[in-house]
Order: structure tokens, then C-alpha cells, then sequence
């Protein structure tokens, strides 16, 4: 997804001048075609993601599309005061890409772990939060935010995560993407745990459970009426995220579950746990310690649909 951000961005630059990346300490070996090319619209800050993010608002506020870019939790938590107070408050056009969700960056420990992210940035106002679910989403999705007039936070894979879209999806901010449609459950993916969770309904499938799988690329705006629509025609939902249980996509879901009259469809939230990740390792490990391999997803489905009415 790393790689289909920046040959992306590089296009995007040679067609619109006014297209800037600003980035903390990070790109070695991912970003030199764009500073080879550009190198008056590019700025390495060092480790000063607040500067980074102010630079940012600095360019966006002469009219200019400032993308800001760095490690998941650098590029939120760590300045989370410039990214609410000058690029949400005063609405510029700053594009903030997070690289390596969840525990992509598994072996460097808890400091370079994002699972907090998602809930964060969706709590800003004015601020699209977008987690495409593969490279041809992340492709998709840099080119609808740099057209769109705004703040907008885009999370994305290190590298190397597996492609699910044989060919372009109609993709559209704030719409999911059915990936395929089921009617015993409903799957929503957010970011790229899809290629499990497809791999899962496949499962599910041969155990004669048809799933409903929603890519939810855009956490917010979130798509209701996909959700809504879900929960009524297939009676069950199971939000999977590789992001903390609390206040992400599957928080967003309980929300308008709670608020429309699906209610009492079953419904469970996989995630990590509402603690901080203290083992070490590749992000295929750890997803299996905290319970988001192919297996506890295809286990879920079975036991949620087993409580449908």
C-alpha cells in the first residue's frame, strides 16, 4: 500500500504543481522519486512531527495540497494538537498519510504501534478519516483526497500487503465497497485485514455460512445505509479492525446500530485489546496473539450466527 501511495503522489505532482510532501524522518528507500523530482516541494523535518504538521498548514494556507507523512502514531497522537488546532480548526487543505497501522511496525514495540488512531482523528471535526483495505484502494483514495478541498487522515499498510481487487472498484469516499455479497452475516474490514477477512468468508463459505463482506474504507463519513442495510438483510454483523476494540470502525458501527431500529441484530467488535501490546514480533504473529487471524474471524462468524433468531 506504501509503494501505490508514493508512485501515486508522483503522478499527482507532475500533473498539479500546487502538491507538497512534508514528512518526519521516515521514506528511506519509498519517497526519493518524489525528492528527486521535486525537490522544492519536498521537506524531510527530521523528528519534529508537530513542525512537520505546522509547515504543513503553513503551505495549505497559501493554497498549495500539503501531504504530511510519517509512522502511524507519529503523524496523529504525537501532534495532535497542530493536527486539531491548525489543520481541523482552520479546515486547510493538508492530507495526513499514516504509515503502518495497528502493529505493522510489530517489532519495534509499543512506542511505534498505532491502535489508537482511528478513534482519535475521528473525533476531529472537519476531518475524513479514510483505511483502504489494499494497494488499489490506497491508489483510488490519494487521488480522491488530493481532489478534495480539505483536511483528510489516510492510514496505510507498510508494504507488501496482498492485493484483493482484481481490477477498479467504483470507489467513492464515504461508500463501502461490497467485496461480496452473503446473507447469513455481514463481514465489515477496515484497512487491510481484508485479504483475512475475504479469505475467511471463503471458509465460512464452505461450511455453507454465506457472508457479506463490506470494505469500509472511509470511517468517517461512514457509510449508514450500507451498514443499516446490512444488518437488516443479513441479520448479523462483525466489525474486524486492526485497531484498539474501542472507538474505531466497530464503535462507529455500535453507533448507528444503537441509533436505528437493527438494534437487536448480533453484532461483535474484533480488535486488540484495550491494553497496550507488549509482545514483539511480525505483524502475522501478532494478529494471531490478539486474536485476528483467518481462524478466530471464521470462529466468530460461526458462533454469531449461531445466536441469530
Amino acid at each position: 500500500m506504501r509503494p501505490a501511495f508514493n508512485k501515486t503522489l508522483v503522478e499527482l505532482a507532475r500533473e498539479d504543481e500546487r502538491i507538497f510532501l512534508v514528512l518526519a524522518d521516515i521514506g528511506f528507500n519509498a519517497v526519493e522519486p518524489f525528492a528527486n523530482e521535486f525537490p522544492d516541494r519536498f521537506f524531510n523535518v527530521g523528528v519534529a512531527e508537530q513542525d512537520m504538521t505546522g509547515i504543513a498548514c503553513g503551505l495549505a494556507l497559501e493554497g498549495n495540497i500539503a501531504f504530511t507523512y510519517t509512522i502511524g502514531n507519529f503523524v496523529s497522537i504525537r501532534c495532535l494538537e497542530q493536527v486539531r488546532n491548525d489543520v481541523c480548526y482552520h479546515n486547510v487543505n493538508v492530507k495526513i498519510i499514516a504509515i503502518g497501522g495497528g502493529v505493522a511496525y510489530g517489532a519495534l514495540g509499543s512506542s511505534h504501534h498505532c491502535e489508537q488512531d482511528l478513534a482519535i482523528m475521528r473525533s476531529l471535526p472537519n476531518l475524513i478519516v479514510l483505511s483502504p483495505g489494499d494497494a488499489v484502494e490506497t491508489r483510488l483514495l490519494t487521488r480522491a483526497i488530493a481532489a478534495h478541498n480539505g483536511p483528510c487522515y489516510m492510514r496505510v499498510g507498510r508494504g507488501k500487503e496482498l492485493v484483493v481487487h482484481k481490477s477498479d472498484p467504483d470507489l467513492e469516499i464515504g461508500k463501502a465497497i461490497t467485496m461480496r455479497e452473503g446473507n447469513d452475516l455481514t463481514l465489515i474490514s477496515t484497512g487491510d485485514m481484508l485479504p483475512y477477512v475475504m479469505d475467511a468468508s471463503e471458509s465460512l463459505e464452505q461450511n455453507r455460512i454465506n457472508a457479506r463482506v463490506l470494505s469500509m474504507h472511509t470511517i468517517k463519513p461512514l457509510d449508514k445505509e450500507a451498514i443499516i442495510s446490512a444488518a437488516r438483510q443479513t441479520g448479523a454483523i462483525i466489525t474486524i479492525e486492526e485497531h484498539n476494540i474501542l472507538g474505531g470502525l466497530g464503535g462507529a458501527v455500535a453507533e448507528i446500530l444503537v441509533e436505528s431500529d437493527c438494534h437487536k441484530v448480533p453484532f461483535k467488535r474484533m480488535g486488540l485489546n484495550d491494553a497496550f501490546c507488549k509482545k514483539i514480533g511480525c505483524q502475522k504473529y501478532l494478529r494471531k496473539e490478539y486474536g485476528l487471524s483467518v481462524e478466530d474471524i471464521v470462529n466468530t462468524a460461526t458462533s454469531v450466527t449461531g445466536k441469530k433468531q
